[in-house]
């Protein structure tokens, strides 16, 4: 007791730093519906979960997630009647760092689609972890 009454400031510093820390590990950017690239694997392999890459095809042909569709952000509303076979399934949406995958999200949610997920980091996470990407067009 008498040493955290000598260093008060010290204590309080430790105190807000990892009640900080704790709020950033719940909280993460991508929303509650991120995944990273492990769990997206994980969804492809047990519940079959269909990628939707929703960057520009420029972006798409120099490098993406085998199996993925290319689907860009602005025609998804538009294209959404091509992912309805899959609105019971899982949808992982991919960017390049996770940051138009969350607008996407909010776009599908609203048509209706219960299991949508977005890829935390987008292909930058993905490659990082070592993972694969097939360059090219899919035909």
């Amino acid at each position: 007791m008498e040493f955290i009454q000598q260093n008060i400031l010290l204590v309080a510093v430790a105190v807000v730093s990892g009640s900080m820390l704790l709020a950033l590990s719940f909280r993460r950017p991508g929303g509650t519906n991120a995944v990273t690239p492990t769990q997206a694997t994980m969804l492809i392999n047990r519940e079959n979960a269909q990628l939707i890459d929703i960057r520009e095809p420029n972006e798409y042909v120099a490098g993406h997630l085998g199996d993925s569709r290319n689907i860009p952000a602005g025609s998804l509303a538009e294209r959404a009647a091509e992912l309805e076979p899959f609105k019971d399934k899982p949808l992982i949406l991919i960017c390049q760092s996770g940051m138009r995958s969350s607008a996407a999200r909010s776009t599908l949610a609203k048509l209706g689609f219960l299991k949508v997920h977005t890829l935390d980091g987008g292909v930058a996470a993905w490659t990082e972890a070592g993972l694969p990407l097939k360059k090219g067009a899919r035909r």
